[in-house]
């Protein structure tokens, strides 16, 4: 027995006292590091700056970083998978991400329970050295625990989360904050009249094309013609033409549209593409150039900067539960590829845009020939489950769930959209995409602060919300599990009454 205990002790021990692979304990302008683990792992400071690279493939590498400093960062590149704990972190950085994540696998940060912990960056000029985001991760990023994680990004071009991959949510609570002005601008996308030529050279000005002419237009800008007239009479050159003359106009003036983000535009005007402008870096919330996956925790995102998406996952976000609250100048919640809500609290507000928006491949197209039966488009919004409140308040042609004519699909959930939609007509699901009764109260009148209430016809109340903001005529996308085929119902606000009947499974109401 003796002997056993002999052996485990220290076993024990050495559990206790060499938990985490690195600590790193930030204290004003210095870093104190103590390392456990050495063999294939290199660990330098430079004041308040930490650089570690470890050549581990197998082992998880374990790091705490505790303390606070206004001018520290944690620069860190694995071959392996990393965990990085935050034990009441504080840590500012003054040009560059506070965590720089250089990882060829996946990295959890994670908020230890019951801590609150707070990075902030306050410069992104130098992009080609330096990482725009207070957290930019090179693979894969799963951000979890039971603590508080803040997120604060005041520099020009500096965004809250930035990753190349994947970024899985759980747990944690989130609170992200960018207030910083779009870094550097360059003219991009389609539109403008400028330079000109046509796709790829579908206009010369002289037959009817997609634009060419002189001085500009072609597409991508559906412009064309010199001087030109656009629509109404498909002006530019010596024949029609989809044509916008001087410096380019569109149909009807696709060469003026609304921001989409490559890596990150704006624009204004409508459609979904045209007359964007790229940025070296705007100011989003968290971004990714992959999927999106929150599957619980408390997440709060605001933007403050036009063109400054709240959420964007470029292939995709899905939300399976917790509380999400987003508030962005631009796309509140924004995808190139489907958006699923399976459960949990949404609540995603824009002022300058669209709600929610997705945008798959061929969506847009699907007018112009998209849509037909040789081809299948990916649904723009998947509902099923929890509860989803899609508040854009520019009014039109903004919207509350922007789908660019690819399918809408309601399973379930309860659901209330506000926006102008494109001549107060939406995106909407079609009867075979509406499995649950859903209805498009148009005209549907909202005031700040006061409640929009529903009643069965017996008058019991099904469901009640305010806004926080006043449109005097909104296109109104609502679903609620409640609802049943066939049967009548009353929404009521301030001012405004109206009964209607689900006689189908998708139901407007004017």
């Amino acid at each position: 027995m003796k002997k056993v205990l002999f052996w485990v002790l220290p076993f024990l021990m050495g559990s206790i006292c060499h938990a985490e692979d690195i600590s790193i304990r930030y204290k004003g302008a210095t870093a104190k590091v103590s390392q456990q683990v050495k063999d294939s792992v290199k660990v330098s400071v430079n004041g308040a700056n930490v650089n570690i690279e470890s050549l581990y493939e197998d082992h998880k590498l374990t790091l705490l970083l505790t303390g606070k400093s206004d001018d520290g960062q944690l620069i860190l590149k694995t071959a392996g998978k990393a965990k990085v704990k935050l034990d009441g972190l504080t840590l500012t950085s003054q040009e560059g991400a506070p965590l720089d994540l250089r990882n060829k696998k996946k990295v959890e940060v994670v908020a230890v329970k019951g801590t609150e912990n707070t990075l902030t960056i306050t410069a992104c000029n130098d992009t080609a050295n330096h990482k725009a985001a207070t957290i930019w991760a090179k693979g894969k990023l799963e951000l979890s625990g039971k603590g508080t994680l803040n997120i604060i990004a005041t520099g020009d071009g500096c965004r809250g989360i930035k990753t190349k991959k994947d970024i899985t949510i759980e747990e944690l609570t989130l609170n992200v904050n960018t207030s910083g002005n779009n870094l550097g601008e360059k003219p991009f996308g389609f539109g403008g009249g400028f330079p000109g030529g046509g796709f790829p050279d579908f206009g010369d000005g002289e037959r009817p094309d997609f634009g060419g002419g002189s001085p500009g237009g072609g597409f991508p800008n559906f412009g064309g013609g010199f001087p030109g007239g656009g629509f109404p009479d498909f002006g530019g050159g010596e024949m029609p033409n989809f044509g916008g003359g001087f410096p380019g106009g569109g149909f009807p003036n696709f060469g003026a549209m609304r921001p989409e983000d490559n890596d990150s535009t704006s624009e204004g005007g409508f459609g979904g593409f045209g007359g964007k402008h790229k940025y070296v870096a705007s100011t989003k919330g968290i971004a990714s150039k992959g999927k999106i996956t929150i599957n619980s925790g408390n997440i709060t995102v605001k933007t403050s900067t036009p063109g400054a998406e709240g959420i964007e996952g470029k292939e995709g976000i899905v939300f399976n539960g917790g509380n999400i609250d987003v508030l962005a100048t631009d796309d509140a919640i924004n995808a190139n590829s489907t958006i699923e809500f399976n459960g949990g609290r949404v609540t995603a507000r824009s002022t300058t845009n669209d709600a929610v928006d997705s945008n798959p491949k061929g969506g847009f197209f699907m007018p112009f020939g998209g849509n037909n039966n040789n081809q299948d488009i990916d649904p723009a919004i998947i509902i099923r489950g929890g509860t989803v409140y899609a508040w854009s308040q520019v009014g039109s042609p903004e919207e509350g769930l922007d789908c660019d004519f690819a399918p809408l699909v309601i399973e379930g959930g309860t659901i209330f959209s506000v926006g102008g939609g494109m001549g107060e007509m939406p995106s909407v699901p079609s009867n075979e995409d509406a499995k649950q009764p859903t209805v498009l109260l148009i005209g549907l009148n909202i005031v700040k602060d006061e409640p929009v209430s529903i009643y069965n016809a017996n008058g019991k109340l099904i469901d009640t919300i305010t806004v926080p903001f006043s449109m005097r005529r909104s296109a109104s996308l609502v679903g609620s599990p409640a609802f049943k085929l066939g049967n009548t119902y009353t929404v009521k606000t301030k001012g405004y009454e109206k009964t209607f009947t689900l006689s189908e499974q998708f139901t407007a109401v004017r």
